[in-house]
């Protein structure tokens, strides 16, 4: 079984990236050369992904305009049209459900992250374990953690900054993770998620983790940066060539 279709998120505003968001999309913004966008189309067509949902809100002329004068950089992309609303990442997810196939799982990711994670080893996984849903996890430093069990099942998420934590499932040993925000899907995961309009795939993860296996993948050790923010350009510019 291979991942056919993903979903890049970049409908969010980019308030961390401002001034560049005051007049265009984080999407767009340039790392040596590229946009975030290319990026990520790119690093999906190393793992023979070429089918693409991209979700906009925030300046989305400006990003439909990119792929059609690229002509998608290879890829076929369709776009989830969000402009009335962000939806945030679950919503977002919830939105473009007409556009995945119902029988097959897929990928998301999102398009201020950059990383050089093996895609193929992180469907192994998914396909070893069977879980309902696979994410990439790292140990690095972090505002949030996911709590992950010695199996690497999420049992609770933990906000560093606030001390907020939720344990879904209590009485076992926990170790804190970063999340890495690209995730394999099981096509199903539709039917049970239980939110609606706006709201983080996070919240849905707490939500269903009880009842059905959402695992970690660590891939600790493999390039990974978050372009959240325009002091993470250069990193990101060290890092990718």
């Amino acid at each position: 079984m291979s991942i056919r279709k993903a979903i890049i998120f970049s409908a969010g505003l980019g308030t961390r990236f401002k001034p560049w968001t005051d007049l265009h999309p984080k999407a767009l913004a340039i790392v040596n050369g590229k946009s975030l966008l290319q990026r990520n189309v790119e690093y999906l067509q190393q793992f023979n992904i070429y089918d693409v949902i991209v979700n906009v809100h925030h300046f989305p002329d400006q990003i439909i305009k990119a792929i059609q004068d690229n002509k998608g950089w290879g890829s076929n992309i369709v776009i989830s049209d969000e402009s009335a609303e962000v939806l945030e990442t679950g919503g977002g997810l919830l939105k473009a459900k007409a556009l995945f196939d119902p029988a097959e799982p897929f990928l998301s990711l999102n398009v201020d992250v950059l990383t050089d994670l093996n895609i193929h080893r992180l469907l192994e996984y998914h396909l070893q374990h069977q879980p309902l849903i696979t994410y990439g996890v790292t140990k690095r430093n972090t505002s949030r953690n996911v709590l992950l069990d010695e199996h690497y099942r999420m049992c609770g998420w933990r906000n560093n900054k606030t001390g907020e934590e939720k344990i879904v499932i209590p009485g076992r040993t926990l170790q804190p993770y970063a999340y890495s925000c690209v995730v394999i899907y099981q096509p199903e995961i539709f039917s049970l998620i239980r939110q609606t309009g706006k709201f983080s795939i996070m919240d849905t993860y707490l939500d269903l983790a009880a009842e059905h296996a959402i695992l970690g993948f660590d891939h600790t050790g493999d390039k990974w940066v978050d372009v959240g923010k325009t002091e993470s350009v250069a990193v990101a510019e060290n890092l990718f060539a």
